[in-house]
């Protein structure tokens, strides 16, 4: 390593619980939430089912937060995913793992989100065109300053931000719950049938309807080389994400069963404004109140991603697995500045892309694929002699199993619904990855 402080590759531990709670609430927590209500309404088909599926589907995904815990307490290091593949023995799995997220994830999510803030914000003024898309450059300019500067400010902004996301889902939840209806969860609810086939698999396709709204709660682990006491702080904070956000949902999805019917709820566009409308003292501004919570909420989602998600690359980087400019860490602000510029740089460009969602849909079963074999590293790793988390998982390989099943029910679901696209992505991260891969590691024995 080169002596030049200019050329530093290390970060310090700066981050405390708040920003671990931070990151994982801010990114699970997004804009999924303003739809996933009336899918899962469609779903379940009944109110009582409804609060049940995001109750239930909440709980069986706490094991995935158990299972990064272990993993992240055990290797407190940034890089996440690409970390625990690589010491459970697999550098070119740990390799795909992070360039598939850099050409076909990360990028493409905070150019959707970006983009998502500003069509909210076109409630308020009216812009389209190219005039829309230079303002979601100018977010995503914002945001990777603040997170290039200093960690420890984008952290306290991460912080601020999340809290402020979800203080107007309290205040709905607060408000609300002093107007249900008790009979909404009864008349509709189909209890005779609970027991039956019937009932049964409304309610199974509920919960599986409820995962994607769960999904991020592990975000801090790709920043645990820069949490402070981590072997303490990444378990107590990824169990206490998953806790908060089952709680918070759980709120939202009982005082919207109470206000509303199931029928009114699936076939609602926009539940969450449908819901606000319900509500005395917010109703009459329904509208502008939901469009503002949007804002904020997708803020909180771009910020969080905008600043975990280079770690990455930049922990690749430090292993000769990518571009040695990504291991760079500013001399001043102390943070993995190009990975993070980099980055943003390809977002903005995705910005002004067609079909991007559709390419994000895509690569969906590829990322989902990375998440049920890292639950499965724990097997792997805990046959290992210097395997030592400070935090293990109760219940043995109960919990690792759950978390792998409720991902493997996205994966077929995902695979039912765009399969030819699926297996063509996935051929086409092993196809462009590994050759690179290979050359990386060529380059990394010479200089050995």
């Amino acid at each position: 390593m080169s002596k030049n402080p200019a050329e530093k590759t290390d970060l310090g531990r700066k981050l405390g619980l708040g920003a671990v709670l931070a990151l994982g609430v801010g990114t699970t927590v997004g804009s999924g939430i303003f739809s996933s209500l009336s899918e899962v309404a469609g779903a379940a088909g009944s109110s009582l089912f409804l609060v049940l599926a995001f109750v239930i589907g909440g709980l069986l995904q706490i094991p995935a937060n158990f299972c990064y815990a272990e993993l992240a307490s055990a290797y407190p290091e940034d890089g996440g995913q690409y970390v625990y593949f690589r010491e459970a023995g697999s550098r070119p799995l740990a390799f795909l793992c992070g360039w598939i997220s850099f050409w076909a994830t990360d990028p493409p999510s905070i150019s959707i989100m970006a983009l998502a803030i500003v069509n909210y914000l076109a409630f308020f003024i009216p812009i389209h065109g190219l005039v829309l898309k230079l303002i979601a450059v100018a977010f995503v300019l914002v945001f990777m300053i603040i997170h290039l500067r200093s960690v420890e400010g984008g952290g306290k902004f991460q912080t601020v931000i999340t809290a402020l996301k979800i203080l107007p889902f309290a205040l709905i939840i607060g408000i609300g719950a002093f107007f249900i209806k008790g009979d909404n969860f009864l008349s509709s609810a189909p209890l005779a049938g609970f027991a039956g086939a019937g009932g049964i698999m409304a309610l199974l396709a509920g919960v599986s309807a409820t995962t994607w709204s769960f999904d991020g709660m592990g975000a801090a682990c790709y920043m645990s080389g820069e949490i402070k006491d981590p072997e303490k702080n990444l378990p107590r904070g990824l169990i206490l994400t998953a806790f908060i956000v089952l709680a918070l949902y759980a709120g939202l999805t009982s005082v919207a069963s109470g206000l509303l019917t199931v029928d009114e709820l699936a076939a609602s566009d926009a539940p969450i404004a449908l819901l606000a409308s319900k509500i005395p003292f917010i109703g009459n501004y329904a509208g502008t109140v939901v469009a503002i919570m949007a804002i904020i909420v997708v803020i909180g989602s771009l910020s969080s991603c905008i600043m975990f998600q280079p770690r990455i690359e930049y922990a690749m980087a430090k292993d000769g697995l990518f571009f040695k400019s990504f291991a760079k860490v500013h001399p001043k602000y102390e943070t993995p500045y190009f990975s993070i510029i980099v980055q943003c740089a390809v977002a903005i460009v995705l910005i002004f892309a067609t079909s991007l969602s559709d390419l994000l849909g895509y690569f969906t079963l590829v990322a989902l694929l990375k998440n049920f074999l890292t639950f499965g590293t724990i097997f792997v790793l805990r046959k290992k002699k210097d395997y030592n988390p400070s935090y293990r998982l109760p219940l043995g390989p109960v919990l690792p199993l759950i978390a792998m099943l409720m991902t493997g029910t996205l994966i077929i679901s995902t695979f039912v619904w765009a399969p030819v696209a699926g297996l063509v992505c996935a051929v086409l991260a092993v196809a462009t990855g590994l050759p690179v891969y290979y050359m990386w590691e060529k380059q990394n024995r010479k200089a050995a």
